[in-house]
């Protein structure tokens, strides 16, 4: 009985699946030009397949007027993408096993938050760093503290969460590799990134 269940289960799949196919070919859609130049239609096909087919369709819906207004995309240079503001520092130092900013670094704070309020669609990464003193799994939570007190103090200035992505990366990317004091001292810094 089991068997003849599965047989009759099998049969109604497939006579769904055979149900559900069309028998219209999306590679035959018909262009119709109403710029006046068979050549426009032909190369929009051509550049872009199916795509530039159906911008070409939507294009003989609004008319001729509409798609010679549309504007050709500029490529911004990579340099651009992760610049933040000019002249502005992107490290911020940190007492040795503290997360508080220093006073000395709340002008970086505040040029990064112009900037991000300015250009709403910017995204930063806090990096947040430690020397190697302490155990590896303290100095990840020190440098996500580290991380997080800098968007604390960005969001009070206005910038959004959805702007500012805190991560820690502890002791693992040093600035210097050095055992001074001041060789650590480096270490111990929150970065500003621009993604």
């Amino acid at each position: 009985m089991t068997s003849a269940l599965s047989k009759i289960a099998f049969c109604a799949v497939v006579l769904s699946l055979a149900a559900c196919g069309s028998s219209v070919k999306l590679s035959d859609v018909p262009v119709e030009d109403r710029a006046g130049s068979s050549g426009q239609a032909a190369n929009a096909a051509g550049a872009g397949g199916a795509a530039g087919a159906a911008a070409g369709a939507g294009g003989a819906n609004t008319g001729a007027a509409a798609a010679r207004t549309v504007a050709p995309v500029a490529l911004a240079p990579v340099e651009s993408t992760t610049a933040g503001p000019a002249n502005v520092a992107r490290l911020i130092f940190f007492d040795y096993d503290s997360f508080v900013i220093k006073p000395e670094f709340q002008s970086v704070i505040d040029g990064h938050a112009r900037f991000l309020n300015t250009n709403k669609a910017r995204r930063v990464t806090l990096e947040g760093h430690t020397d190697e003193t302490g155990g590896r799994e303290y100095n990840l939570a020190l440098g996500q503290k580290r991380a997080e007190a800098v968007r604390r103090a960005l969001g009070l200035l206005g910038v959004s969460e959805s702007q500012v992505e805190p991560v820690s990366f502890g002791e693992e990317k040093p600035l210097s590799t050095g055992l001074s004091d001041a060789d650590m001292a480096k270490n111990r810094r929150a970065e500003i990134v621009y993604r």
